[in-house]
């Protein structure tokens, strides 16, 4: 009898231990669009609370998996390129210690396989970032309230390119929610969601916007459009979205100012030598060409970055002397320490999660979504080693792909509650 006791206990503190982690969780991805330092402890805490509901064999399951696999084996290889850096050891190791997260796939697969708290996590991340965006429109209305001296005015927290980034990844997830509520005849609810979309999208529009966003945003609407229709009715709902956003382009002059002043910014580098952000980003880009054709197959090893920009700066002037440990793309960064290996390594593992998302339904078309958003981003920066938007991909594609594999339980008579991932709640 003690023994049937101790063993039901030791079941229940289980459970309470796994709700605590969904919550630590739900606590995150509120956190990640208001603070660095938060959502740091938090990632800590749930760490602390997710460890103890493991057990070898999910692990073992989770790992045989690629989209858990191919993120560990590049975590391993950045490790092991450490011994054939020319840098220091403090350099080796805060190189390093971005690729730790990808190890974060596997944790987040295993605990939403197991929970049905899922759409929680995805629920609060998008309530979180509507405060954000009704901070951020009250500041566009209000300027004087503001409190900060530099960048724009009607960006609260964080940057512009991280709120802009934030906000399309919720006017993305908004419209397949309006599209699955109009489908369902749930009328009201479908144009609530569409007209919190289009604040997101207007908030990008007219006041604060990356140069990457439109780009993700051209990106993203055919993926939407041939998720939800077929090829004719996609085709038509793309047109739409162009004639949306030609209105957006006439009407704005805040996005035509942004986006026109690419040009003259590469002129500016190109013929003074000026350093503007897009002659810094071409320098970089440049030069890390250079250091991967030094070091094709293995890279130059990890850390080493800084050191090869730093020796290629010596005795340049304006945008050459400018040194760098991140040269604003992911393939880059990781080419120029891995190289080909690495690189890989790296468009393996976004083939992996694309597909873990290849099902029709709204939690994977949610995941693709997520994926295909740093792809293109990743065109720009090093977002999967930036803290806001690398933790916002790796929650999002761990507690999505978590979802999915619970549905895929689900499908196999396992789960009861495998409607959520298929996106008919509530039909």
């Amino acid at each position: 009898m003690s023994m049937q006791v101790a063993v039901s206990a030791g079941i229940l503190d289980r459970v309470r231990i796994a709700r605590a982690a969904d919550w630590l969780a739900v606590a995150v991805a509120v956190s990640l669009p208001w603070s660095t330092s938060a959502s740091g402890v938090l990632i800590a805490l749930w760490l602390v609370a997710v460890i103890p509901t493991l057990d070898l064999t999910s692990l073992r399951r989770a790992l045989a998996m690629p989209a858990a696999a191919i993120p560990a084996a590049l975590v391993l290889l950045g490790l092991v390129g450490m011994t054939w850096a020319d840098a220091s050891f403090a350099e080796k190791f805060g190189s390093f210690k971005p690729f730790l997260r990808l190890l974060i796939f596997p944790l987040l697969f295993i605990q939403f396989r197991n929970s049905d708290r899922g759409m929680w996590v995805v629920a609060a991340f998008l309530v979180s970032c509507t405060g954000v965006l009704a901070l951020s429109w009250l500041l566009a209305i209000f300027p004087d309230l503001s409190w900060r001296t530099v960048g724009p005015l009607a960006v609260p927290v964080k940057d512009y390119i991280i709120q802009s980034g934030e906000f399309l990844l919720c006017a993305f997830a908004l419209t397949h929610l309006a599209i699955s509520a109009w489908q369902g005849d749930r009328r009201r609810q479908a144009l609530a969601f569409a007209l919190l979309a289009f604040a997101f999208l207007t908030n990008i529009v007219y006041v604060a916007t990356a140069r990457s966003t439109v780009v993700i945003f051209a990106a993203l609407l055919p993926v939407l459009a041939f998720q939800r229709f077929e090829w004719k009715r996609a085709l038509v709902s793309i047109a739409v979205g162009v004639v949306l956003a030609a209105v957006a382009w006439n009407s704005s002059p805040y996005l035509r100012g942004r986006v026109l002043a690419v040009e003259q910014e590469i002129q500016q580098y190109q013929t003074e030598n000026q350093g503007t952000s897009s002659g810094w980003r071409l320098e970089f880009w440049k030069k890390s060409i250079r250091f991967i054709a030094d070091a094709p197959l293995f890279g130059h090893g990890t850390g080493s970055v800084m050191g090869l920009f730093r020796n290629a700066a010596t005795g340049e002037s304006g945008p050459s002397a400018s040194v760098t440990d991140q040269p604003h793309n992911q393939t880059l960064i990781i080419a120029i320490q891995l190289g080909l290996l690495g690189t890989a390594l790296l468009f393996a593992m976004w083939l992996s999660h694309l597909l873990l998302f290849r099902v029709g339904a709204l939690v994977t078309w949610l995941g693709t979504g997520v994926v295909v958003q740093s792809i293109v981003a990743c065109l720009f920066n090093s977002y999967l080693f930036e803290f806001t938007l690398g933790w916002i991909y790796i929650f999002g594609v761990g507690v999505l792909g978590g979802m999915v594999l619970r549905h895929d339980e689900g499908a196999a008579g396992k789960d009861p509650d495998s409607a959520v991932a298929r996106g008919d709640e509530g039909r």
